[in-house]
């Protein structure tokens, strides 16, 4: 026998993403919820690359580092 009361409550939620896609589903959450990032614009749904600059935050945390050596 299931007992009563135990459960969440879930409700429509409207999750409105960064690239203007909007998506209805349930949730305990409720009203909207902004993401970054959703399915529309993944690089693992749309099989599109995204290049990510690695080099440059490389490059900053080198540069960073050496000026807290020298100060």
């Amino acid at each position: 026998m299931p007992k009563k009361g135990i459960h969440p409550q879930y409700v429509t939620t409207n999750y409105i993403c960064g690239c203007g896609a909007q998506h209805v589903l349930n949730s305990t959450v409720g009203g909207d919820v902004h993401v970054d990032i959703c399915k529309e614009c993944h690089p693992y749904f749309t099989g599109k690359k995204r290049e990510v600059d690695t080099a440059g935050r490389i490059d900053k945390f080198r540069a960073r580092e050496s000026a807290s050596k020298t100060a």
